[in-house]
Formats: C-alpha cells, sequence, structure tokens
C-alpha cells in the first residue's frame, strides 16, 4: 500500500469520529476541553461558532454524534456529548460581546429568507456579517420555526429558544412573522438578489382511507398540528384516553404532551418492532418513565365509532420478518384482532413537504415525490437564484442537519451574489500542532478514565406531569459536568509518525494499551495489510494510517479505529519519532470566503 497522505484535510477529520458524524461538524473534543478547564464562555463560543443553538440542541439534539464516539468501543456508553453542550450553554455568562454587533457596512445585495426555521436563521447568521440586507418572512409569531412549534416547552423552555433566536435577529434581520408567503413568484419579482428557502416539512401524513377516519375527526389530530397548537396554547387539555399513531420523536413529544394535558391513559401504537421504532432511545425511556405504555407490532385496521362517537381503534398483530438484506416485512400473527379504547387519537406516522405557494412555471423543477430538484453540495435549485435547506431540501431530518445546509447554502448564496462559481469551494479551515510541553507531559489530559457515563437529574415526575412547561432534565451540575467531559477520549489529538526517526525498536508497540501499531512488511492490497496486523483491523469504516518504508523495509501500520489517544507511544519513544498533535477542523463559513 501507498503511503497514508495525513495531509489530506479529510484524513484525521474522520478520525475524530464525533466530529466527523456531525452534520455540523462541531469541535466535540475542543469544547468538551475547555468544559473540563472551565472555560464554559470559550465552551459555547466555540459551539455557536458551528452548530448556531448550543443551548438548543443541547436538550434537544439527535446526537448523531455519540453513537460514533470512541469511548463506546471501551465502555457500553459513550461521552454525553448533547448534555455537556447543555453544560456550556447553562454556564456561558454574557456572550453578546464576543458575537458580531450590527450594523454591519451594507455590500449592497438583498436577500430573502422564507421560513424562520433553524436553516433560515443559520444563513441569517452567516451572511448578515458580510453585509447582506436580510428579509426573513415566517407565519409564525417568532423565530425558531419547527423548534418553537414542534418541541414542547418541557423539553426546550421557551427563554433558551428566544434568547438563541434572538441572537440572531439582533444581527439586524428585517423580520416579518405572521406573514404567509403565498408565491415564490411574487417574491422573486422583488428586488432580492437571492431566496433561500427553509420551509420545513410541514403536513403531517394522515390515514384518510382508514375505516372511521371521516366520522370521527373532531376527535383526531395531527401530530405536528396538535403540537403547533399546544405551543402556542390554542389547545389546552385532551381526552382522558389517548393513542398515538407513531414510532418517532415526534410521537414521544405527542404521548409526553398528552400526559401534561389531561391524558390519564396514554397508549403509543406502532406498526414496527420496539427496537426498530425510528424515536431516539432516550425519548422512549422518558415515555416510558411518565407511564405511557407503547404497544409494538400492531397495524392500524380502523377507527371504532358508536353512536357517532369515537370509542377506540382496532389493530391486527403482526410479527416483523427480515430477509436476507435485512428488509423488514410484517407478516400477520392469526391472532384475534385488538382494540384500544380511546377518547382522542393523535396520527404522527412522518411528516411530508408541501409547496402549493411555489408556482411551477418559475423555473424550478421538481421531481416525482413533489420535492424540488436540489444538489446535494450546493443546495441550488434548477431555478439559480433559489435555495433550499433543512427539512425543505430533501425531506425531514433534525435541526442540527438543518444547521449544516444552513451554513453550506450560506457559502452557495455568496458565491451566486459575488458571480464566483459555486462549486468551487474554499477548503476547511485545518490546523496540526504539537501538545507535547515536556518529556512525559503533555497539554490535553492523557490518562483514560474508567469512569462509567453518569446520569442526569430529572424534576419530579408530580411536578412535571401538572405544568407541560417545567423542564424535565435539569442537566449536570459542574462537578458531573466535569467528571462527564474527562471521559473523553481527545480524539482530535493525533498520533503523529515521523518514519526519519523512527529506529524499530518497537517500544510503541510493547506499551500500546490496544495493540494498535505494527511494524510489517507492507502488502499490496488493505486486505491483506489488515489481515496480518497485530490486531486485524476488521472495521473498514475507519482508515489505517500507513508509513512510508522504514529503513529496515518494513512499514508502521496503526488501526485507527481502536487508538485510545493516551500518548503511551509518544511518551515512550526514545527518538520522537511519535507526536501527539491537535488536530483542529473547521468547515468553512461563507464569511471564510
Amino acid at each position: 500500500m501507498k503511503p497514508t497522505d495525513t495531509s489530506n484535510p479529510e484524513y484525521y477529520h474522520k478520525v475524530v469520529d464525533c466530529q466527523y458524524a456531525c452534520p455540523a461538524h462541531t469541535p466535540v473534543p475542543e469544547y468538551i476541553r475547555k468544559i473540563a478547564e472551565e472555560k464554559y464562555t470559550e465552551a459555547y463560543m466555540i459551539n455557536w461558532e458551528s452548530n448556531v443553538f448550543p443551548g438548543v440542541l443541547g436538550r434537544t439534539c439527535d446526537r448523531p454524534c455519540e453513537p460514533a464516539c470512541r469511548r463506546g468501543r471501551v465502555e457500553e456508553e459513550p461521552v454525553a456529548i448533547c448534555r455537556l453542550k447543555r453544560v456550556a450553554a447553562d454556564n456561558k455568562g454574557d456572550v453578546k460581546a464576543l458575537m458580531p454587533h450590527a450594523p454591519f457596512p451594507s455590500n449592497g445585495k438583498k436577500i430573502a429568507l422564507i421560513g424562520g426555521g433553524p436553516a433560515s436563521l443559520t444563513v441569517a447568521r452567516d451572511l448578515a456579517p458580510l453585509g447582506y440586507e436580510i428579509h426573513l418572512f415566517d407565519e409564525q409569531i417568532a423565530g425558531g420555526g419547527m423548534m418553537r412549534s414542534q418541541i414542547p416547552a418541557f423539553r426546550l423552555p421557551e427563554e433558551v429558544l428566544n434568547e438563541e433566536v434572538n441572537y440572531i435577529l439582533d444581527l439586524g434581520i428585517h423580520t416579518q412573522f405572521m406573514h404567509y408567503v403565498d408565491s415564490l413568484k411574487g417574491v422573486l419579482e422583488q428586488d432580492y438578489d437571492a431566496v433561500f428557502v427553509g420551509t420545513g416539512a410541514p403536513r403531517g401524513r394522515d390515514l384518510p382511507k382508514l375505516p372511521g377516519r371521516q366520522e370521527t375527526d373532531a376527535n383526531i389530530h395531527i401530530g405536528i398540528e396538535w403540537l403547533a397548537s399546544v405551543a402556542f396554547e390554542h389547545t389546552k387539555k385532551i381526552g382522558k384516553k389517548v393513542i398515538v399513531l407513531g414510532g418517532g420523536n415526534t410521537a414521544m413529544d405527542c404521548c409526553r404532551t398528552s400526559r401534561r394535558l389531561g391524558g390519564e391513559s396514554v397508549k403509543v401504537v406502532v406498526r414496527s418492532p420496539f427496537k426498530d421504532m425510528k424515536a431516539s432511545p432516550w425519548e422512549k425511556e422518558d415515555a416510558q418513565h411518565e407511564d405511557i405504555d407503547i404497544f409494538d407490532n400492531h397495524v392500524p385496521l380502523s377507527f371504532e365509532v358508536e353512536n357517532g362517537k369515537l370509542i377506540g381503534m382496532k389493530f391486527q398483530k403482526v410479527d416483523a420478518v427480515y430477509d436476507d438484506k435485512g428488509k423488514r416485512r410484517l407478516i400477520p400473527t392469526g391472532e384475534p384482532d385488538v382494540f384500544i379504547e380511546a377518547d382522542e387519537v393523535l396520527i404522527a406516522i412522518g411528516q411530508e413537504n408541501s409547496f402549493p405557494w411555489i408556482e411551477r412555471d418559475i423555473g424550478l423543477e421538481f421531481n416525482e415525490w413533489e420535492m424540488p430538484t436540489v444538489d446535494k453540495v450546493t443546495f441550488q435549485s434548477t431555478n439559480p437564484r433559489v435555495f433550499f435547506g433543512g427539512d425543505a431540501a430533501f425531506g425531514p431530518e433534525n435541526v442540527i442537519t438543518a444547521v449544516a445546509h444552513g451554513h453550506q447554502a450560506a457559502v452557495s448564496m455568496h458565491l451566486f451574489c459575488e458571480q464566483r462559481d459555486l462549486t468551487k469551494r474554499p477548503a476547511p479551515f485545518t490546523k496540526l500542532f504539537s501538545t507535547k510541553m515536556g518529556i512525559h507531559e503533555w497539554s490535553y489530559d492523557s490518562p483514560v478514565t474508567v469512569d462509567q457515563r453518569f446520569v442526569v437529574p430529572q424534576a419530579e415526575k408530580s411536578l412535571t406531569l401538572v405544568d407541560r412547561k417545567k423542564e424535565v432534565e435539569l442537566g449536570f451540575n459542574l462537578p458531573t459536568g466535569f467528571k462527564e467531559a474527562q471521559r473523553c477520549l481527545n480524539c482530535d489529538v493525533q498520533t503523529e509518525f515521523t518514519e526519519d526517526r523512527c529506529i524499530e525498536c518497537d517500544a510503541c508497540m510493547d506499551v500500546c494499551p490496544t495493540s494498535c501499531i505494527t511494524f510489517t512488511g507492507n502488502e499490496p492490497e488493505e486486505d491483506q495489510l489488515r489481515a496480518k496486523l497485530l490486531v486485524p483491523a476488521t472495521n473498514k469504516s475507519q482508515d489505517i494510517l500507513v508509513s512510508d518504508t522504514l529503513k529496515t523495509g518494513r512499514v508502521m501500520v496503526k488501526d485507527e479505529d481502536v487508538c485510545l489517544h493516551c500518548g503511551l507511544c509518544a511518551e515512550r519513544c526514545p527518538t520522537s519519532a511519535w507526536d501527539m498533535q491537535q488536530y483542529f477542523y473547521s468547515v468553512t463559513k461563507a464569511g471564510s470566503i
């Protein structure tokens, strides 16, 4: 094999598994170290630069970083990355002085943002300091989009959302709330240089053909619409017996909100097996903790009506059968149908995009699913002036993905307004620097702690179930936050190897606690080289580090998958062929162009 090209910015980026898995590529180990140093303001600002909403995401993120966390390879549970983000947010102090301050010198360009959710707000955050005049349109009473209408206050307090939304609006954004845009053509006929569509996936799926659906319409609600109605205090109560259809996070929010609005018997019914439910594991745990039963493998058959009134639903029991490729089929068990009583039913079986306000004669193409044709790199539509992001671009995702879309769309819109090639995108900012302070001392905490993941405290159920605005999770206190931060393995501190210093004494092999280093003869194929290592490198999703040919003709090979970044190899090496060097990676923002 050829030597690994560590100058490629994506090589070490991939080794920082948590950051690589984050759609916005937040420098996770960097801000966790700041928390351990009690530098909460700096930790918050590192987050704000990347994910824009640290306080929101510290409570509600889908946490794609945590399954990727390297700690999960040596212990059962990963670092509580999301909850540490909240530690920074809750203890940040006054950060306003560290943010850009309006007004900014004008560049003469105007941007329209349709929708006030996380994608649009990210675009505004990135473009306002560059001198763009930004107009934001949203039909809600305030900014935040689905963060405001679909995330219950017991998970995301309104004051936290308002604070972080206002950080952006205070950059001089021209807001037009309570304004529904009914024509994209009308917007394009105005003097905007570019338009960003971040309207989310606002339509909840229904079951219109299920028997009894029309007769019981008054007692059946679409989940996301019902949550919005609760958030804006149009709905303040629900029946005592509630069925929630669906297995995603929206269904969990619906059932938990129902408990707070008077639902005494709340049941979640889902077609899939429990393990296949789309809801995050912690969302399911929280629902069950609040005495909500989850019935899996139940397919809805009908809404049952008696004397013109909804009395419940009938379900068919099924088993899940998987083929060799993992594709699932639901097979009826043959057991009698199941009847579940209900006064009201919430349907939370998915969301769809809806663009009735976009004309089909403005050069903007739609595919067979009525989704706009959007470039996955530039987020530009087939109408060059129109860009999409968040759920409006490719369908329902989550807040952190919408933020990532917003950053990239802002880059594209800036290039477009400057009449530059959108495909020639600047490389990310990277920096690699030694962390050595002395012969056996590093500027980061290198020992690998053996602490198990710490449990975040919750408010008493007797308090939270009677107040829908009472936040359930209380967050880590500072001592616990410190201990949880110490569980981070500092995966951004890389083992940098210099071939011409190596004397091939194999001391690094001897001291390595995971046997991830091997000196061996090279092989022409990667699979062959992986198989002959001291411990075969079987996880091909992570690369192996291969050196140039050494004096003996061997090569050094390190399995990046199991390295703990403990620094023992660099401490033991008598010639400093190994060094621990921190790798900082920041995705290019519009302001970096």
